[in-house]
């Protein structure tokens, strides 16, 4: 009986941690908003079960839902793969659907998967901004190598980048990454490597944003290399990672950082709630508003 009582009260505990949220008022004028959303791989050789394609069926609905709620002008995604075997797979049901549901938006960071590995899309208003150029690397020692294997021989992770513009404003680029959750060492090499691809632009002063899943909070290792780096972390509070159960057992690891003249305004959301009763994914979107630097008159530079 008082180990009955024992879980009840975990489980009331619980739940309440998974209090929803309002949903995120519109942006600020004259701002972006920048988000971050990891929406969990599809299995596509599975037909029920967790992660299946039966499951995404279910809830492709709600995460439609909740990705129109965000309101992002520019949103990267990890995880955004229909796994079928092996790396660089022509199927992208996520992307797809998305794409199709929201015709304001195009994707950026994508490409022949053969070439360019398409699994960490960036989504993006295409009234707002305008790409002016993408790319990758692996977190490996031969980054430029598509699909090569990590730091210590796990499965491969990269960064996809994009340079966007926009009137009137400085051009910016987001770095979207997905450090592994299993081995601090990659997180460590991982993030050491994405600071000196950042060198350049940080050491110009140009803005940058670094965005995604750093499966790291913060004062943790891989975050204090990028705030050592010049980059200013986003102030957000509590759990983004939920155990697709809405538990909220710890801080966030899933992050937006920014540099070089880039100004926050207002603080952070993270979006804690269901749609039509299901969990989009198991991780909650984090959404923040900035102002980008103005271009400078050529006569002023």
């Amino acid at each position: 009986m008082r180990l009955w009582l024992k879980i009840c009260a975990l489980v009331g505990l619980l739940s309440a941690c998974a209090s929803e949220t309002p949903l995120p008022p519109p942006p600020a004028p004259d701002t972006l908003r920048i988000g971050t959303y990891n929406v969990h791989y599809i299995i596509l050789g599975r037909a029920a079960g967790a992660w299946s394609v039966g499951d995404w069926e279910r809830r492709k609905g709600p995460l439609d839902q909740a990705f129109k709620a965000l309101q992002a002008d520019i949103i990267a995604f990890q995880e955004m793969e229909s796994f079928g075997g092996g790396s660089g797979g022509d199927v992208n049901l996520t992307l797809d659907w998305l794409l199709a549901q929201n015709p304001g938006y195009a994707a950026a960071a994508v490409g022949d998967p053969r070439s360019f590995p398409s699994t960490q899309p960036i989504l993006y208003r295409a009234d707002r901004v305008r790409v002016r150029d993408q790319g990758w690397f692996f977190f490996s020692d031969t980054p430029d190598v598509i699909y090569s294997r990590t730091f210590n021989g796990s499965f491969p992770a990269f960064a996809s980048w994009v340079t966007f513009e926009q009137d009137g404003k400085q051009p910016f680029t987001v770095y979207n990454v997905h450090y592994e959750f299993k081995s601090w060492s990659n997180r460590r090499l991982s993030a050491d490597l994405v600071v000196r691809r950042m060198a350049p632009l940080m050491e110009a002063g140009a803005p940058v944003f670094l965005v995604g899943d750093l499966n790291a909070r913060a004062g943790d290792e891989a975050v204090d290399i990028h705030e050592a780096a010049g980059m200013t972390f986003s102030p957000v509070e509590g759990s983004t990672y939920h155990f697709n159960r809405g538990f909220n057992l710890f801080g966030a690891i899933d992050h937006i950082a920014y540099a070089g003249g880039i100004v926050p305004v207002g603080a952070p959301m993270v979006m804690r709630r269901q749609f039509d009763g299901e969990w989009p994914t198991d991780h909650y979107p984090v959404i923040a508003d900035f102002r980008v630097p103005d271009l400078i008159p050529a006569s002023q530079e």
